[in-house]
């Protein structure tokens, strides 16, 4: 009889361990799956959420008092508007969604406000093109005004203002922020241009650098810094460190779980495997008094575990799959779209399975060739 037909023989005789073994392949297999389909969703959606944040980064014209800056929050130099799109148009910057900026502090209506002009988005040539924008989307002609300053003035959308001799209407009259958005009009920076007298004339881009990979904010600099040498990278701590912890939290808590799983799961097939091993040294030294040599009884324990770890990746496969179609867009509200079976994942689970059940039964597969026929037939 062949190794294979005494293999499925055993098998059928012994269905529970084979059974309980294949759970524990199905589980670790199913963890697997559900939190690396669901995880690719999740990091869109971390990305999403941080993104939303705002901008981490501000270029600023060289020799920027960084101290009176954050004291009044706007920049008094300026340089050309030219510059955004010449950091845009370089490769290799770890930075994207660059937006001009041009903002004075000026009396209106008897208020103090921040007059902030914005250009639409400026993509780095590098990012892809189906990247959503950021920040405010202004037409000419239009503004947006901060809650404190359309509450104070008692401005309400649809309205039309006229600001420096040129005259906007109100599109949005924006939420509560609790910083100084609140004091803000926002309009397009043409408008702010032309009304400020400062034609091609920005004070500030702002943008989203991605200080990953082991790269770091000087590393940032170098790269800008080369582009537009008379420019200075400011970074927003707060903002830079809450993606980044928040990246590295999710990173490692979905690195423990499925690492975890797959040491359960090994020491399960492994213990199961000795045990099957016990049970059968008597079958075993029969084997071998028919003439089974090591290289059969060996192919006989490790093919069992090996059969155990292809069943279990197919079946854990598909239910990892259905758990994630099914409860990953109840999970992640912006990027559902994005939680799609992950066909890759089934040849690296089914790979991976097979192995580590081989790993795994490796041992009790050398406990059953190394075992003398003469005694196991001795006893009773």
């Amino acid at each position: 009889m062949s190794a294979l037909k005494v293999m499925f023989s055993e098998i059928r005789h012994r269905l529970l361990s084979f059974l309980v073994g294949l759970l524990a392949v199905i589980g670790a297999v199913t963890l697997f799956v559900s939190l690396v389909t669901m995880g690719r969703a999740s990091n869109t959606e971390t990305q999403r959420l941080m993104r939303n944040l705002g901008f981490n980064l501000l270029i600023v014209p060289a020799g920027t008092d960084l101290a009176d800056f954050w004291a009044t929050d706007f920049v008094k130099g300026d340089m050309p508007e030219e510059y955004v799109k010449r950091l845009a148009r370089t490769h290799g910057i770890m930075a994207d969604h660059y937006v001009a900026t041009l903002e004075k502090k000026i009396e209106w209506r008897g208020r103090e406000v921040l007059l902030t002009g914005l250009l639409p988005e400026v993509h780095a040539i590098d990012a892809p093109a189906t990247k959503a924008p950021m920040g405010f989307q202004i037409k000419p002609g239009s503004c947006l005004v901060g809650s404190a300053l359309a509450r104070s003035l008692k401005l309400e959308s649809g309205q039309t203002l006229e600001v420096l001799g040129k005259k906007l209407k109100v599109t949005e009259r924006l939420a509560e922020d609790g910083s100084k958005q609140d004091i803000r009009l926002y309009a397009n920076l043409r408008d702010v241009q032309s009304m400020l007298k400062m034609p091609d004339r920005i004070n500030q881009i702002q943008a989203l650098g991605c200080l990953c990979a082991g790269a770091t904010l000087d590393d940032l600099r170098k790269q800008m810094g080369a582009v537009l040498p008379d420019s200075y990278v400011a970074e927003i701590r707060s903002i830079a460190t809450a993606r980044s912890q928040t990246r590295k939290m999710v990173e490692e808590h979905v690195g423990f779980i499925m690492a975890a799983a797959l040491v359960v799961c090994a020491v399960w097939v492994g213990l199961l495997s000795l045990l099957n091993v016990r049970d059968r040294h008597q079958e075993i030294g029969i084997l071998r008094a028919l003439g089974f040599g090591s290289g059969r009884i060996m192919a006989l324990f490790l093919g069992r575990t090996v059969l155990m770890g292809v069943i279990g990746a197919a079946i854990g496969f598909l239910i990892g799959t259905g758990l994630a179609l099914e409860y990953g867009p109840d999970i992640f509200k912006f990027t559902f779209a994005k939680v799609k079976p992950a066909y890759d994942l089934l040849v690296s689970s089914l790979v991976a399975a097979s192995v580590i059940s081989a790993l795994a039964g490796f041992l009790p597969a050398m406990v059953a060739v190394t075992q003398d026929p003469a005694v196991t037939l001795l006893e009773e």
